[in-house]
């Protein structure tokens, strides 16, 4: 039986507390009012405005327009993560294919100059991105938003080392049973692909949904305003006297990290595996 070491299991505990505590102060906080907030300083105990400060923040029209609610924007952003993570993993999984099973000559060069690409921020290609877009009047739409950032070489490389370790005689299997490209790739790889899929959904969703410099450029009606482009705008409007809405501040933050969690918690075991299994 393996001995229990006290220490390991100390700095453990201490680092999990080290990010636990300020999220639960965040919370705890965003339940009181601005006027405690502001004489106490953070709380630890919950208090008794959450209710009142969360359906604020949900449902009052804010901004210049008057019209935006957080709920809004909390939709807005949950398009853009699923349609960065959907989008990514079907364009990775399309490339990752074509570079693995077709065997031109040149995938190997393709495949490293969309590696090469990790080299190269969102920033280097954002104002000939936005240009594009702008000249095909995708400007204030979910398409723009979500389309120009699709391509993804973080996914390309994690499909093809994933296709790579997949069996050949199961492709030799699949063409003597008389099955094409098309009903291959569907039939076999995208279920032996799920685990991988949850990995790359992880990622890419937290990477669409945190994405704040993208929609603040592409986006001037406030209809399409991601929580975290209008977190900042619906706070300024809001702040009416000398004491700032800290608990309203909090209560955006604290919204702003639960879908991140929640999708993090229904997929950790099929992000593990996914990025760790190797017998396919």
């Amino acid at each position: 039986m393996q001995k229990i070491k006290p220490l390991d299991h100390l700095i453990l505990i201490l680092g999990a507390a080290i990010l636990i505590v300020p999220v639960l102060m965040a919370f705890a906080s965003s339940t009181h009012s601005a006027a405690e907030i502001h004489m106490n300083g953070l709380y630890l105990a919950p208090g008794s405005e959450g209710v009142a400060t969360y359906h604020k923040v949900l449902t009052q029209r804010g901004g210049f327009t008057g019209e935006v609610t957080g709920a809004r924007m909390l939709l807005n952003s949950l398009i853009l993560g699923v349609g960065f993570a959907v989008g990514k993993i079907v364009l990775s999984m399309m490339a990752a294919y074509a570079l693995v099973y077709f065997r031109f000559r040149l995938a190997t060069p393709i495949f490293w100059a969309i590696f090469t690409t990790l080299l190269l921020p969102l920033e280097v290609r954002i104002m000939p991105s936005y240009q594009v877009m702008s000249q095909l009047h995708l400007l204030n739409t979910y398409t723009g938003l979500i389309v120009p950032l699709l391509a993804s070489a973080t996914g390309t490389f994690y499909f093809r080392q994933f296709f790579k370790s997949v069996p050949d005689e199961l492709l030799e299997a699949a063409r003597i049973d008389g099955a094409g490209p098309v009903r291959f790739f569907i039939d076999i790889l995208v279920p032996l692909s799920r685990t991988m899929m949850a990995a790359i959904f992880i990622i890419m969703f937290v990477y669409g949904w945190n994405q704040y410099l993208w929609p603040m450029l592409m986006t001037t009606d406030e209809g399409f305003f991601t929580l975290m482009r209008g977190i900042k705008t619906i706070l300024q409007v809001w702040v009416g006297s000398q004491i700032p809405d800290y608990n309203e501040a909090f209560a955006l933050a604290v919204l702003a990290m639960l879908p991140p969690l929640l999708v993090v918690l229904v997929f950790q075991r099929m992000f593990i595996k996914g990025l760790t299994e190797s017998d396919k």
